[in-house]
């Protein structure tokens, strides 16, 4: 039984999926929207805000961070340069799940996560 677990496992094990959600919030964080299916988005959204909540600090210890978290230098550059200093002045949500049309082939939910 898996009563009050939380984590998503989206039908994989524990090291693809986790390469899989940092890989994703790293496009997210490079090109600032994304079309995804519903349980991905959900998924990587707190990996997303957690990524721009410890870029906003913009010290050398935030930096060694990302580094350990996020596998492309593109998408640590682009947090520390420009989304840190973008949401500097907000708390938190950083990002929107806008729901699509279901994907043709087996009818999965998709939605277009995006930066706000």
């Amino acid at each position: 039984m898996r009563h009050r677990n939380k984590i998503k496992k989206l039908d994989r094990e524990k090291a693809p999926r986790e390469l899989m959600l940092r890989n994703l919030a790293s496009s997210i964080l490079i090109y600032e929207k994304v079309n995804t299916t519903e349980a991905k988005a959900k998924a990587v959204r707190s990996l997303v805000e957690k990524s721009i909540t410890i870029a906003k600090k913009n010290d050398l210890t935030s930096r060694r961070k990302l580094i350990s978290l996020l596998p492309q230098p593109n998408a640590i550059k682009k947090l520390m340069e420009v989304l840190g200093k973008r949401y500097n002045d907000r708390k938190g949500g950083y990002t929107r799940i806008v729901r699509l049309n279901n994907r043709q082939g087996d009818g999965a939910k998709m939605v277009q996560i995006e930066l706000v």
